[in-house]
């Protein structure tokens, strides 16, 4: 396994969807590609912290192999931004309450995930959580894509700041 003592967090609005779903994605491909990187999750607001991910999400996930049955929920606090080397919002709302909360040293470590990916549009991954059940399906392959992609970048050494 590749020792690199790195560390990402994924950043959705209630880390009941998104989040949970790409870091249990990217835990699984990470792992498979020789990569040892810390990987959480967490959400910009915390009314669902201590709840599981949602049943939906669950299930989409569980059918394409991902097991989010351990997940609770947590919001992003002040300390992830020293702890975590890069810092991947699932959209552009999210990355802007991230920056408007990470002191000036840890900006150049936030990014929208899909763009750090290098993955094609959309930029922002949508939230499926008012979605009809097709979109927690769709999400799964946007996040397998979008890790496919994160992985590519790192064996190509990509970069920022701390994940060098």
């Amino acid at each position: 396994m590749k020792k690199m003592n790195k560390s990402l967090l994924f950043v959705c609005l209630g880390n009941i969807c998104r989040s949970p779903l790409v870091e249990a994605v990217a835990r699984k491909h990470l792992a498979a590609a020789g990569f040892d990187i810390d990987v959480a999750s967490c959400g910009t607001g915390g009314w669902h912290a201590g709840e599981q991910a949602d049943p939906r999400m669950r299930a989409a996930a569980a059918k394409a192999g991902y097991d989010l049955e351990p997940h609770r929920a947590r919001q992003l606090s002040a300390g992830d931004f020293k702890r975590y080397d890069l810092l991947l919002a699932m959209d552009s709302n999210n990355l802007r309450d991230m920056q408007s909360t990470a002191a000036g040293e840890a900006h150049d470590r936030l990014a929208l995930f899909l763009d750090w990916s290098g993955a094609a549009p959309p930029r922002d991954f949508p939230d499926p959580y008012y979605e009809p059940l097709a979109a927690f399906t769709q999400s799964v392959a946007l996040a397998e894509r979008g890790v496919l992609g994160l992985i590519q970048r790192l064996r190509e050494g990509g970069t920022t700041t701390r994940m060098a």
